[in-house]
C-alpha cells in the first residue's frame, strides 16, 4: 500500500505557512520537537519517541570469526527496519529507497565515526571476536525517522552490557550474568544527527521536519556531530545548492 498524496491546497497551505515561518505543531523554525528516552528490561533495549515519531533500538552480540583484514577488531553491524506499522507507505520484506539511505546515514554515523573501541571486543586475534549488532524498529512514523533512529541506536549502545569471556589455552568460556557482571561497550564519544529541511529551493529552512512537511520539502540535510563539536557524518540529498551562511 501506498501513501496518499497531498493534495494541491494541504501543499500550498504547507509552504504558505513556511514562508510566514510558522509550522503546523506551533514551533519555530529551529525548535526540536520533544524527545523521550525509555529502556527495556533487557540490556540494550531503547525506546526513543521525537514528537510522534517512535522508534525502538535493540542490541545483542554474538562470537564470530573476524574480518581477515582486521584480525584485531570487533564487528559492528547496523540493520533499521521500515515497518508498516509505522506508516502504511512502507512495505513489509521490501527494501525501499528511503530505508536504504537511512541505514547508510546511520552507518555512517556511529560506525564510520569511530564512536565505538571495536578493538576492545577481539576476544582472540584472527580467531574470536564479538559482532555486536544494532537492530532499529520503526514504530511510528511522524517525519525525521534519521535523527530518532541514530539517538535510539548510540543510547542503546551505551546501555547494552556483552558478556563477559575467560580463555584458558584454546578454549573460550562466555559467563552467563549470574556467574559474573556483563561488560558494558567502550564508547569514545556519541555523535547524534540533526536534520534540516528546504523548502522553495533552499530559500527556507526548518529543523527536525515533521511528515508532512517532509512531503513538500526540496532537500533535506542531515549533520552528525558529537560534544566536542566534530562532524561525524554529513549528508545532502535532494541536490539543492545551499549558501555559505546556511
Amino acid at each position: 500500500m501506498k501513501d496518499t498524496p497531498l493534495s494541491n491546497c494541504e501543499r500550498d497551505f504547507l509552504l504558505k505557512a513556511i514562508e510566514e515561518k510558522k509550522r503546523l505543531d506551533g514551533r519555530q523554525t529551529y525548535d526540536y520537537r520533544k524527545i523521550k528516552i525509555t529502556f527495556g528490561t533487557d540490556y540494550g533495549c531503547c525506546f526513543v519517541d521525537l514528537g510522534q515519531t517512535r522508534v525502538m533500538a535493540q542490541v545483542s552480540c554474538e562470537l564470530v570469526a573476524p574480518k581477515e583484514s582486521r584480525p584485531n577488531e570487533g564487528i559492528m553491524f547496523f540493520n533499521l527496519e521500515l515497518s508498516p506499522m509505522a506508516s502504511p507507505a512502507f512495505e513489509q520484506g521490501r527494501q525501499s529507497e528511503l530505508s536504504v539511505k537511512l541505514n547508510r546515514q546511520l552507518e555512517r554515523c556511529l560506525r564510520n565515526s569511530k564512536c565505538i573501541d571495536t578493538e576492545s571486543l577481539c576476544v582472540v586475534s584472527g580467531e574470536k571476536v564479538w559482532q555486536i549488532r544494532v537492530d532499529v524498529h520503526t514504530l511510528n512514523n511522524d517525519g525525521n525517522l534519521m535523527d530518532a533512529a541514530s539517538i535510539a541506536a548510540i543510547s542503546a549502545l551505551c546501555h547494552f552490557r556483552r558478556p563477559d569471556v575467560g580463555i584458558q589455552g584454546e578454549s573460550v568460556t562466555v559467563y552467563s550474568p549470574e556467574e559474573r557482571d556483563p561488560i558494558p561497550l567502550s564508547i569514545y564519544h556519541m555523535p547524534i544527527s540533526v536534520s534540516f529541511a528546504f523548502f522553495q529551493q533552499g530559500t527556507y529552512l526548518l529543523v527536525d521536519p515533521c511528515e508532512r512537511e517532509e512531503r513538500v520539502m526540496d532537500g533535506l540535510l542531515m549533520i552528525a556531530m558529537n560534544k566536542h563539536r566534530e562532524i561525524c557524518s554529513i549528508q545532502s540529498s535532494g541536490g539543492i545548492m545551499l549558501l555559505k551562511e546556511q
